[in-house]
Protein backbone atom coordinates (compact mmCIF):
# COMPACT_ATOMS: atom_id res chain seq x y z
CA UNK A 1 0.00 0.00 0.00
CA UNK A 2 3.20 2.43 0.75
CA UNK A 3 4.66 1.44 -2.79
CA UNK A 4 0.94 2.34 -4.04
CA UNK A 5 0.82 5.77 -2.47
CA UNK A 6 3.93 6.86 -3.51
CA UNK A 7 3.74 5.45 -7.28
CA UNK A 8 0.49 8.00 -6.98
CA UNK A 9 2.23 11.02 -5.90
CA UNK A 10 5.20 10.50 -8.50
CA UNK A 11 2.08 10.24 -11.14
CA UNK A 12 0.12 13.07 -9.98
CA UNK A 13 3.35 15.25 -9.58
CA UNK A 14 4.03 14.30 -13.07
CA UNK A 15 0.59 15.71 -14.10
CA UNK A 16 0.89 18.62 -12.04
CA UNK A 17 4.15 19.51 -14.09
CA UNK A 18 2.47 18.86 -17.39
CA UNK A 19 -0.38 21.01 -16.90
CA UNK A 20 2.46 23.67 -16.04
CA UNK A 21 4.40 22.71 -19.20
CA UNK A 22 1.66 23.28 -21.70
CA UNK A 23 0.16 26.56 -19.84
CA UNK A 24 3.79 27.77 -20.30
CA UNK A 25 3.82 27.03 -23.98
CA UNK A 26 0.70 28.49 -24.75
CA UNK A 27 2.13 31.47 -22.60
CA UNK A 28 5.02 31.91 -24.53
CA UNK A 29 3.27 30.74 -27.59
CA UNK A 30 0.50 33.41 -27.24
CA UNK A 31 0.94 35.98 -24.15
CA UNK A 32 -1.60 38.78 -24.88
CA UNK A 33 -4.70 35.88 -24.44
CA UNK A 34 -2.68 33.52 -21.73
CA UNK A 35 -1.70 36.61 -19.42
CA UNK A 36 -5.52 38.04 -19.18
CA UNK A 37 -8.10 37.00 -17.06
CA UNK A 38 -10.63 36.25 -20.20
CA UNK A 39 -9.29 32.83 -21.23
CA UNK A 40 -9.47 31.64 -17.89
CA UNK A 41 -12.93 32.42 -17.22
CA UNK A 42 -13.99 31.24 -20.52
CA UNK A 43 -12.08 28.05 -19.09
CA UNK A 44 -14.19 28.06 -15.70
CA UNK A 45 -17.20 28.58 -17.85
CA UNK A 46 -17.22 25.18 -19.26
CA UNK A 47 -15.13 22.72 -17.88
CA UNK A 48 -16.96 22.11 -15.50
CA UNK A 49 -19.22 20.39 -17.49
CA UNK A 50 -17.63 17.25 -18.53
CA UNK A 51 -15.27 17.63 -15.24
CA UNK A 52 -17.90 16.97 -13.02
CA UNK A 53 -18.58 13.73 -14.84
CA UNK A 54 -14.83 12.81 -15.20
CA UNK A 55 -14.58 13.19 -11.48
CA UNK A 56 -17.77 10.94 -11.59
CA UNK A 57 -16.68 8.17 -14.19
CA UNK A 58 -12.78 8.07 -12.18
CA UNK A 59 -14.48 5.57 -9.62
CA UNK A 60 -16.36 3.69 -12.34
CA UNK A 61 -12.70 2.97 -14.19
CA UNK A 62 -11.34 2.47 -10.69
CA UNK A 63 -13.83 -0.40 -10.68
CA UNK A 64 -12.31 -1.76 -14.31
CA UNK A 65 -15.54 -1.43 -15.55
CA UNK A 66 -16.65 1.07 -18.08
CA UNK A 67 -19.82 3.67 -18.99
CA UNK A 68 -20.17 5.15 -22.49
CA UNK A 69 -23.81 5.92 -22.11
CA UNK A 70 -22.94 8.49 -19.57
CA UNK A 71 -23.49 11.55 -22.39
CA UNK A 72 -27.03 10.20 -23.76
CA UNK A 73 -28.54 9.95 -19.42
CA UNK A 74 -27.53 13.49 -20.03
CA UNK A 75 -29.53 14.67 -22.73
CA UNK A 76 -32.72 11.94 -21.57
CA UNK A 77 -32.65 13.53 -17.73
CA UNK A 78 -32.16 17.25 -19.01
CA UNK A 79 -34.78 16.86 -21.62
CA UNK A 80 -36.86 15.70 -18.45
CA UNK A 81 -35.89 18.46 -16.84
CA UNK A 82 -37.06 20.83 -19.32
CA UNK A 83 -40.56 18.95 -20.14
CA UNK A 84 -40.97 19.23 -16.55
CA UNK A 85 -40.17 22.84 -16.07
CA UNK A 86 -42.00 24.03 -19.45
CA UNK A 87 -45.27 22.15 -17.68
CA UNK A 88 -44.96 22.98 -13.76
CA UNK A 89 -42.94 25.66 -13.83
CA UNK A 90 -41.25 24.83 -10.65
CA UNK A 91 -37.48 24.36 -11.14
CA UNK A 92 -37.02 22.68 -7.77
CA UNK A 93 -39.51 19.43 -9.45
CA UNK A 94 -37.77 19.60 -12.41
CA UNK A 95 -34.33 19.08 -10.67
CA UNK A 96 -35.51 16.28 -8.29
CA UNK A 97 -37.29 14.30 -11.44
CA UNK A 98 -33.80 14.83 -13.58
CA UNK A 99 -31.80 13.48 -10.65
CA UNK A 100 -33.97 10.62 -10.48
CA UNK A 101 -34.03 9.66 -14.53
CA UNK A 102 -30.36 9.90 -14.19
CA UNK A 103 -30.10 7.26 -11.17
CA UNK A 104 -32.63 4.94 -12.55
CA UNK A 105 -30.48 5.19 -15.98
CA UNK A 106 -27.39 4.07 -13.77
CA UNK A 107 -29.28 1.61 -12.37
CA UNK A 108 -30.36 -0.11 -15.61
CA UNK A 109 -26.82 0.00 -16.51
CA UNK A 110 -26.09 -1.83 -13.10
CA UNK A 111 -28.51 -4.22 -14.13
CA UNK A 112 -27.28 -5.11 -17.21
CA UNK A 113 -23.67 -5.32 -15.38
CA UNK A 114 -24.10 -6.68 -12.00
CA UNK A 115 -27.29 -9.27 -12.68
CA UNK A 116 -27.56 -10.05 -16.43
CA UNK A 117 -23.28 -10.23 -16.79
CA UNK A 118 -22.87 -8.46 -20.12
CA UNK A 119 -19.79 -6.92 -19.69
CA UNK A 120 -20.00 -3.08 -18.99
CA UNK A 121 -18.36 -1.96 -22.29
CA UNK A 122 -20.90 -3.88 -24.69
CA UNK A 123 -23.76 -3.22 -22.23
CA UNK A 124 -22.65 0.52 -21.96
CA UNK A 125 -23.07 0.81 -26.06
CA UNK A 126 -26.61 -0.44 -25.74
CA UNK A 127 -27.59 2.01 -23.21
CA UNK A 128 -25.79 4.57 -25.17
CA UNK A 129 -28.21 4.34 -28.24
CA UNK A 130 -31.34 3.35 -26.15
CA UNK A 131 -31.39 6.41 -24.03
CA UNK A 132 -30.49 8.77 -27.03
CA UNK A 133 -33.46 7.20 -28.91
CA UNK A 134 -35.33 8.12 -25.97
CA UNK A 135 -34.11 11.62 -26.62
CA UNK A 136 -34.48 12.03 -30.21
CA UNK A 137 -38.41 10.15 -30.12
CA UNK A 138 -39.11 12.12 -27.07
CA UNK A 139 -38.34 15.47 -28.76
CA UNK A 140 -39.16 14.73 -32.05
CA UNK A 141 -35.86 17.37 -33.06
CA UNK A 142 -37.32 20.29 -31.27
CA UNK A 143 -35.20 22.16 -28.01
CA UNK A 144 -36.51 23.53 -25.23
CA UNK A 145 -35.92 27.43 -24.14
CA UNK A 146 -35.29 28.04 -20.57
CA UNK A 147 -34.94 31.73 -20.47
CA UNK A 148 -37.46 32.12 -17.77
CA UNK A 149 -35.25 29.89 -15.72
CA UNK A 150 -32.92 32.70 -15.51
CA UNK A 151 -32.35 34.62 -12.56
CA UNK A 152 -34.18 31.97 -10.40
CA UNK A 153 -32.40 30.92 -7.00
CA UNK A 154 -31.28 27.60 -8.22
CA UNK A 155 -30.15 29.62 -11.50
CA UNK A 156 -28.06 31.14 -10.01
CA UNK A 157 -26.38 28.84 -7.54
CA UNK A 158 -25.51 26.54 -10.46
CA UNK A 159 -24.33 28.77 -12.99
CA UNK A 160 -24.65 32.17 -11.41
CA UNK A 161 -21.48 34.55 -11.45
CA UNK A 162 -19.70 34.25 -7.40
CA UNK A 163 -18.60 38.54 -6.82
CA UNK A 164 -19.89 38.89 -11.15
CA UNK A 165 -16.80 37.42 -11.99
CA UNK A 166 -16.61 33.84 -10.78
CA UNK A 167 -18.65 31.08 -12.47
CA UNK A 168 -20.65 29.00 -10.18
CA UNK A 169 -19.92 25.68 -11.82
CA UNK A 170 -16.31 26.09 -11.14
CA UNK A 171 -17.04 26.09 -7.85
CA UNK A 172 -19.27 22.90 -8.12
CA UNK A 173 -16.24 21.24 -9.75
CA UNK A 174 -13.69 22.40 -6.75
CA UNK A 175 -16.13 21.39 -4.38
CA UNK A 176 -16.88 17.79 -5.78
CA UNK A 177 -13.41 17.11 -6.56
CA UNK A 178 -12.94 17.42 -2.74
CA UNK A 179 -15.47 15.62 -1.59
CA UNK A 180 -15.02 12.46 -4.79
CA UNK A 181 -11.19 12.70 -3.13
CA UNK A 182 -12.11 12.42 0.52
CA UNK A 183 -14.38 9.15 -0.97
CA UNK A 184 -11.77 7.57 -2.74
CA UNK A 185 -9.17 8.00 -0.12
CA UNK A 186 -10.77 8.43 3.40
CA UNK A 187 -13.74 6.53 2.78
CA UNK A 188 -14.84 2.89 3.70
CA UNK A 189 -16.30 2.60 0.46
CA UNK A 190 -13.71 3.91 -1.61
CA UNK A 191 -11.56 1.10 -0.19
CA UNK A 192 -14.38 -0.95 -1.04
CA UNK A 193 -14.11 0.23 -4.78
CA UNK A 194 -10.47 0.13 -4.71
CA UNK A 195 -9.93 -3.39 -3.95
CA UNK A 196 -12.95 -4.58 -6.49
CA UNK A 197 -10.92 -3.04 -9.14
CA UNK A 198 -7.95 -4.68 -7.75
CA UNK A 199 -9.53 -8.28 -7.30
CA UNK A 200 -13.20 -8.84 -7.50
CA UNK A 201 -13.00 -12.51 -6.07
CA UNK A 202 -10.67 -11.42 -3.39
CA UNK A 203 -12.60 -8.48 -2.29
CA UNK A 204 -15.85 -10.98 -2.05
CA UNK A 205 -13.41 -13.02 0.56
CA UNK A 206 -12.69 -9.83 2.34
CA UNK A 207 -16.91 -9.52 2.82
CA UNK A 208 -17.46 -6.85 0.13
CA UNK A 209 -20.77 -7.01 -1.54
CA UNK A 210 -19.35 -6.35 -4.90
CA UNK A 211 -22.21 -6.45 -6.29
CA UNK A 212 -23.57 -3.46 -4.08
CA UNK A 213 -20.46 -1.52 -4.98
CA UNK A 214 -20.83 -1.60 -8.62
CA UNK A 215 -24.54 -1.00 -8.35
CA UNK A 216 -23.99 1.91 -6.21
CA UNK A 217 -21.12 3.49 -8.32
CA UNK A 218 -23.00 3.14 -12.24
CA UNK A 219 -26.25 5.05 -10.32
CA UNK A 220 -23.99 8.13 -9.40
CA UNK A 221 -22.32 7.98 -12.45
CA UNK A 222 -25.88 9.01 -13.71
CA UNK A 223 -26.99 10.84 -11.00
CA UNK A 224 -23.94 13.11 -11.95
CA UNK A 225 -24.22 13.12 -15.86
CA UNK A 226 -27.73 14.91 -15.24
CA UNK A 227 -26.31 17.12 -12.92
CA UNK A 228 -23.55 17.98 -15.74
CA UNK A 229 -26.55 18.53 -17.75
CA UNK A 230 -28.47 20.94 -15.67
CA UNK A 231 -25.76 23.16 -15.43
CA UNK A 232 -24.41 23.29 -18.67
CA UNK A 233 -28.42 23.64 -19.74
CA UNK A 234 -28.85 26.77 -17.47
CA UNK A 235 -25.43 27.92 -18.98
CA UNK A 236 -27.27 28.50 -22.39
CA UNK A 237 -30.60 28.50 -20.74
CA UNK A 238 -31.34 25.89 -24.16
CA UNK A 239 -31.81 22.27 -24.26
CA UNK A 240 -30.78 21.03 -27.78
CA UNK A 241 -31.76 16.90 -28.43
CA UNK A 242 -28.03 16.46 -29.56
CA UNK A 243 -27.01 17.44 -25.71
CA UNK A 244 -23.78 15.84 -24.43
CA UNK A 245 -22.65 14.15 -27.11
CA UNK A 246 -19.32 15.70 -27.63
CA UNK A 247 -18.69 15.51 -23.98
CA UNK A 248 -17.76 11.46 -24.22
CA UNK A 249 -13.95 11.23 -25.79
CA UNK A 250 -13.11 14.68 -23.18
CA UNK A 251 -14.80 13.26 -20.23
CA UNK A 252 -12.66 9.51 -20.74
CA UNK A 253 -9.34 11.55 -22.16
CA UNK A 254 -9.34 13.54 -18.80
CA UNK A 255 -9.75 10.29 -16.12
CA UNK A 256 -7.41 8.51 -18.43
CA UNK A 257 -4.43 11.52 -18.68
CA UNK A 258 -5.25 12.16 -15.01
CA UNK A 259 -3.75 8.65 -14.33
CA UNK A 260 -6.72 6.34 -13.35
CA UNK A 261 -5.74 2.93 -14.39
CA UNK A 262 -7.60 1.53 -17.13
CA UNK A 263 -7.12 -1.92 -15.34
CA UNK A 264 -8.48 -1.10 -12.46
CA UNK A 265 -7.41 -1.16 -8.89
CA UNK A 266 -6.09 2.18 -8.92
CA UNK A 267 -7.72 5.91 -9.65
CA UNK A 268 -6.57 9.51 -8.96
CA UNK A 269 -9.15 12.37 -8.34
CA UNK A 270 -6.71 14.66 -8.51
CA UNK A 271 -5.67 13.66 -11.74
CA UNK A 272 -9.10 13.72 -13.19
CA UNK A 273 -9.25 17.26 -11.84
CA UNK A 274 -6.01 18.20 -13.56
CA UNK A 275 -6.61 16.19 -16.92
CA UNK A 276 -10.04 17.88 -16.40
CA UNK A 277 -8.33 21.49 -17.01
CA UNK A 278 -5.37 20.18 -20.08
CA UNK A 279 -8.10 18.63 -22.09
CA UNK A 280 -10.44 21.56 -21.08
CA UNK A 281 -7.90 24.18 -22.83
CA UNK A 282 -6.01 22.34 -25.32
CA UNK A 283 -8.51 23.47 -28.01
CA UNK A 284 -8.35 27.71 -27.14
CA UNK A 285 -4.65 26.94 -26.62
CA UNK A 286 -3.96 24.87 -29.45
CA UNK A 287 -5.70 27.82 -32.04
CA UNK A 288 -4.69 30.80 -30.02
CA UNK A 289 -0.47 29.48 -30.42
CA UNK A 290 -1.37 29.69 -34.44
CA UNK A 291 -2.21 26.03 -35.34
CA UNK A 292 -4.95 25.22 -37.09
CA UNK A 293 -8.31 22.99 -35.65
CA UNK A 294 -7.26 20.08 -37.69
CA UNK A 295 -4.35 19.36 -35.18
CA UNK A 296 -6.95 19.29 -31.82
CA UNK A 297 -7.90 15.67 -32.16
CA UNK A 298 -4.31 14.63 -33.47
CA UNK A 299 -3.13 16.19 -29.94
CA UNK A 300 -5.70 14.85 -28.14
CA UNK A 301 -5.25 11.27 -29.08
CA UNK A 302 -1.31 11.49 -28.82
CA UNK A 303 -1.85 12.33 -25.03
CA UNK A 304 -4.04 9.99 -24.42
CA UNK A 305 -1.75 6.98 -26.12
CA UNK A 306 1.36 8.30 -24.20
CA UNK A 307 -0.21 8.76 -20.50
CA UNK A 308 -1.73 5.06 -20.38
CA UNK A 309 1.30 3.72 -22.07
CA UNK A 310 3.26 5.31 -19.44
CA UNK A 311 1.11 3.94 -16.51
CA UNK A 312 1.14 0.28 -18.62
CA UNK A 313 4.90 0.45 -17.80
CA UNK A 314 4.50 1.25 -14.61
CA UNK A 315 2.17 -1.65 -13.83
CA UNK A 316 4.92 -3.78 -15.40
CA UNK A 317 7.61 -2.52 -12.98
CA UNK A 318 5.24 -3.58 -10.32
CA UNK A 319 5.13 -7.09 -11.75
Amino acid sequence: MKTAGIRQARLEISITAVLAGVYLLFIIGNPKVFTRFDIYYSFMSTIPFFGIMALAMTLVVTLGEMDLSFPSVLALSTLIFGKIFIATGNLWLAMVVCFMVGIAAGAINAFLIVRVGIPSLVATIGTMFFFRGMVNVIAQGKGIPLVKAKGTFLYSICVGRIGGVIPAQAIWMLVLGLAFWLLLNRHKFGSHILFVGDNKESSRMMGINVERVKTIVFMQMGFFAAFAGILSTFEVTYFWPSQGQGYLLTTLAAVFIGGTSVFGGMGTIFGTFVGAIIIGSLEAGIIAIGLTGFWIQLIYGLIIMVSVSIYAMLLKKRG
